[in-house]
């Protein structure tokens, strides 16, 4: 069982991701002048996430402006304001921003260390097995147990099907990480699988994520 106290204990040391900005064509950057490192960005918001996150930067190629805005919420880290008025190519830096991790980031992060993930063979859509499909849809994923060799999957690519067998050790089906009609990449976790006997300790460890992890 993977050690989760240490785990847990070495995100809290370091409880973000930090991201690089970068020009997303050449052109001339414009800065948001109100924004300087340490500020508070906030992500797209509203219903439907139709208001755009803050406002970072401006890039403009032939008299035609292109906002920058911030993709989730965070701290602005660093500015690159040498590159202020100047033309640069796409694909440079112009600024980096923090991300702090959330609860669910944070528990996904330990889960996918402490659950056996079965990963997507090709670039495909994805299908549970209709009798594995039923009982997800009507008793959860964990009521599926699941053995080495089991016809679990469905692959859908290029108008053709072709059943996918689970490889890995016999447990419980804790997490999936696919939905209906998803384009799934090749090496991507499809499920995460929990031998029965560590069911109650990784429910533990959510147990403790909702309670010790701080939440703005």
């Amino acid at each position: 069982m993977l050690d989760i106290s240490s785990l847990l204990e070495e995100i809290k040391a370091s409880p973000y991701v930090e991201s690089r900005i970068t020009a997303p064509h050449c052109g001339v950057v414009r800065f948001n002048e109100t924004l300087t490192p340490g500020c508070k960005l906030v992500g797209p918001n509203g219903i439907w996430k139709e208001k755009p996150g803050t406002l970072l930067a401006s890039i403009e190629r032939e008299r035609c402006p292109r906002n920058i805005n911030a993709l989730e919420k965070g701290e602005l880290v660093e500015v690159k304001s040498d590159l202020a008025g100047q033309f640069v190519e796409a694909g440079t830096e112009i600024m980096r921003v923090r991300h702090f991790l959330s609860r669910d980031e944070v528990l996904q992060i330990l889960l996918k260390q402490a659950l056996h993930l079965f990963n997507a063979p090709e670039k495909a859509k994805y299908y549970f097995v209709p009798s594995v499909d039923i009982k997800i849809k009507n008793t959860g994923p964990k009521s599926v147990s699941v053995h080495d060799g089991m016809e679990l999957f469905i692959i859908s690519r290029m108008k053709r099907e072709t059943p996918l067998r689970y490889s890995g050790p016999d447990g419980v089906i804790y997490a999936v990480y696919f939905s209906m009609n998803q384009n799934i990449d090749a090496g991507q976790p499809l499920i995460g699988v929990c031998p029965p006997t560590q069911v109650s300790q990784i429910e533990d460890v959510s147990m403790r994520v909702q309670t010790e992890w701080p939440e703005d």
